[in-house]
């Protein structure tokens, strides 16, 4: 009885079996596809865009002022916003103007036709924001479901499930995400 065939059939099958574990660990752990919904990160990303996510970044360096994120929502849904406030700040917005720790911030990513009300962290029970919790904004703040809706609030970094590096979809707008 010849079981060459047989072992030839089981290695390439080993190989397959490999190759899927490693697809599937590498879409759980490492990369992710993301699809934005709605206007609230608008104009810089719009309703349907497709965004490649870094869910291994945020395992070893911090999560920083301006970075666009991709964070879980009320157990179903997903959101795509940008940090603006990082543990320890105190965040407030007057005059359509952002202060972090009593300090003009400019934010460089928006267009100047943008408007913010005004709001502080103690509207959320807050004197400053807590460790392990980030303050998130979408970019068209006249329409964005973000931290200053006490249904959102201050994000635990748990719930920021990977960072946006590259917008894939529409084809004519790709580009990678700063």
């Amino acid at each position: 009885m010849d079981l060459r065939g047989t072992k030839e059939f089981l290695k390439d099958f080993a190989k397959y079996i490999i190759f899927i574990i490693v697809i599937l660990l590498i879409a759980i752990y490492v990369v992710g596809l993301q699809q934005v919904v709605g206007p609230s990160m608008s104009p810089n990303l719009d309703n349907s865009n497709i965004l490649i996510l870094d869910k291994l970044t945020y395992k070893f360096s911090k999560i920083k002022r301006g970075d666009v994120v991709s964070l879980y929502y009320a157990d179903t849904k997903y959101l795509i916003k940008r940090v603006i406030g990082l543990p320890g700040e105190y965040i407030e917005f007057k005059n359509n103007k952002l202060y972090i720790d009593g300090k003009l911030y400019n934010e460089k990513y928006l267009n100047k036709d943008v408007v913010t009300d005004d709001f502080s962290i103690t509207s959320l029970g807050y004197d400053k924001i807590p460790k392990d919790m980030y303050l998130v904004l979408g970019d068209n703040r006249q329409d964005s479901l973000d931290s200053r809706d006490d249904t959102v609030g201050l994000i635990k970094k748990r719930d920021i499930i990977g960072k946006v590096r590259f917008r894939l979809w529409p084809i004519n707008k790709m580009k990678i995400i700063a």
